[in-house]
């Protein structure tokens, strides 16, 4: 029993899909959140219709909060929106995880009428699992970055939050089927489906390609319930089961995508349950597959980063990128002290050099993919080059590289 116990919680596993898993989590919340502010006056002032969920919340805190003045809910906005950004770039991730939760229980005492759902109070089951722990920023993150490790992507951790978050969407999708079967609206003594089809526009259900057919089939309807049922009841026991895992989180991506296209749900169905099922990919295939790419990378011709090697900033800008270059696409050249910009050597033999190097280099490493879009926006080509030349001129005024102290960053 103690070896099966250590097997299933205890054991260390790499925690990249946990830290992928964090970005995820942050889109949904800021989704399920930041929307509510922009009718702060019909939300959560003193001038809000507000209904109280004392089911959720001792009386007395909903209380407390019912008495905070209109400026401590500006304050809880703007302390909500900087530790949501800091949590979904992975700066001080669980401390920014642990205040971003707070904000969002207190807008919930607040008001539970805008996100009082089955939805949010799940999301806010997975914000809880994720406070606990202090490695979901291990990887595609600022403290990735900060820290400078070159091995965090595979460095073994506690599989126990992973876990719990796999039993939270498996027990999700089981009670959500063994509900339909036992409380009210059964979909075997009824047919829900069929109802729903025949919903007005302004309904729960979209106007997808087949809706105007099934209206006007209930055994069809009813066929599909059934499924539903099954699938959703089933679905624990395909996921745990290393030989239907597989084919159950393809099951589990395509359930999502026709319940986005056919009705209007929550942003929790679109990015937290999808990247959830993700967890349960064993992390050493994760690995293990990363490692056979940075092999064949090794064999190949690499696009080469020539650097300063006499300044510090330099130095420890070539280590985030070094921790970003996940496939190990990019080799590391220490150039001359007088080199002025850091340079890109393609195979090919073309040389890019300062903001160019940095845009091209940024196809090669998976944690700059965001930028993409904002380096590539028109007029970034005249921008850029400025924007890293007042860097360069100015790059002792950065503390957070602690590395120009002797005066040799310079120019």
């Amino acid at each position: 029993m103690s070896k099966i116990w250590n097997r299933l919680f205890l054991e260390e596993r790499p925690s990249i899909g946990l830290s992928f898993f964090r970005i995820f989590a942050a889109w949904t919340v800021g989704l399920h959140v930041i929307p509510s502010f922009f009718h702060l006056g019909d939300n959560y002032l003193h001038t809000a219709f507000k209904t109280l969920n004392t089911d959720f919340f001792p009386v007395w805190f909903v209380d407390l909060v019912q008495k905070s003045p209109d400026a401590l809910v500006y304050f809880f906005v703007a302390a909500f929106c900087i530790t949501w950004l800091f949590f979904l770039a992975g700066l001080f991730s669980q401390m920014s995880c642990i205040l971003m939760t707070a904000c969002c229980y207190y807008f919930y005492a607040l008001n539970d009428f805008q996100i009082g759902t089955l939805s949010w109070d799940i999301l806010l089951v997975t914000l809880f699992l994720m406070c606990i722990t202090g490695y979901h920023g291990d990887y595609f993150s600022i403290d990735a970055l900060r820290r400078g490790d070159l091995e965090a992507w595979r460095r073994p951790r506690p599989f126990f939050i992973q876990r719990l978050l796999q039993l939270q969407i498996a027990s999700t999708f089981f009670f959500t089927g063994l509900y339909k079967i036992t409380g009210p609206g059964n979909w075997i003594t009824g047919n829900p489906i069929y109802y729903l089809m025949n919903y007005p526009v302004q309904g729960v259900t979209k106007n997808f390609l087949l809706k105007e057919w099934m209206a006007v089939h209930p055994h069809f309807c009813y066929i599909i319930g059934l499924l539903v049922v099954t699938t959703e009841m089933s679905m624990p026991f395909l996921l745990f089961d290393p030989r239907t895992r597989r084919g159950a989180i393809i099951l589990g991506f395509c359930w999502h995508v026709l319940l986005i296209l056919m009705l209007d749900v929550p942003a929790i169905f679109l990015f937290l349950f999808p990247a959830q099922l993700m967890l349960f990919i064993h992390p050493q295939r994760i690995t293990d597959w990363i490692e056979s790419k940075r092999r064949l990378n090794a064999l190949a011709p690499r696009a080469k980063v020539i650097y300063d090697a006499g300044c510090g900033f330099c130095r420890s800008s070539i280590r985030a990128i070094q921790v970003m270059d996940l496939w190990g696409k990019l080799e590391y050249i220490p150039g001359p002290g007088d080199l002025k910009e850091t340079r890109l050597e393609l195979p090919g033999g073309r040389t890019y050099g300062g903001f160019f190097a940095f845009r091209h280099l940024s196809w090669n490493c998976p944690m700059l993919y965001p930028l993409i879009p904002v380096i590539y926006f028109p007029g970034a080509g005249i921008i850029g080059p400025l924007v890293y030349r007042w860097v360069a001129r100015n790059r002792y005024l950065f503390p957070v590289f602690h590395t120009c102290a002797d005066g040799r960053c310079r120019l």
